[in-house]
């Protein structure tokens, strides 16, 4: 039953391949021919191998650089409180002295005032900010072009 059934179907399906050889040739060669376009694209643009970087011993941190150094970061939601708490005492025994801001013009004016001892945070949602200084905005460092 079984063997004779899958036979017939094998006997079948060697004809049906016979009677069209075009296009049987045609499921061999562009399978292999997108292999080969691949392969050779891929040599085309080789991927880039960068040298190791050495460990360096950065030296403790001078906290006497760091003294009446002010944070200000809006907008004053949970999250950004919590973050802002653990930057200020995670790292530094006296803290770091963080005040929050309404809105951006007024982290704008309060970076006018301090302009040496100020650097402003914005968050844009819970996982990015952008980094405000007295004269410049520093965009983020992630490479976010395509590559």
């Amino acid at each position: 039953g079984v063997w004779r059934q899958t036979r017939a179907l094998l006997f079948k399906n060697c004809l049906i391949k016979c009677r069209t050889k075009k296009s049987s040739v045609q499921e061999v060669l562009f399978p292999l021919f997108f292999l080969f376009w691949l392969i050779l694209m891929s040599m085309m643009h080789p991927h880039r191998k960068y040298d190791a970087v050495t460990n360096t011993n950065l030296g403790t941190l001078d906290a006497s650089i760091l003294v009446n150094f002010v944070i200000g970061y809006t907008p004053p939601t949970p999250m950004a409180r919590e973050i802002m708490k653990k930057v200020a005492f995670d790292n530094f025994e006296d803290g770091i002295i963080t005040e929050e801001y309404l809105s951006e013009e007024e982290l704008q004016e309060a970076s006018a005032f301090k302009p040496s001892t100020f650097v402003g945070v914005v968050f844009t949602d819970a996982m990015s900010y952008q980094l405000r200084f007295p004269d410049s905005v520093a965009m983020s460092s992630i490479y976010m072009e395509s590559r």
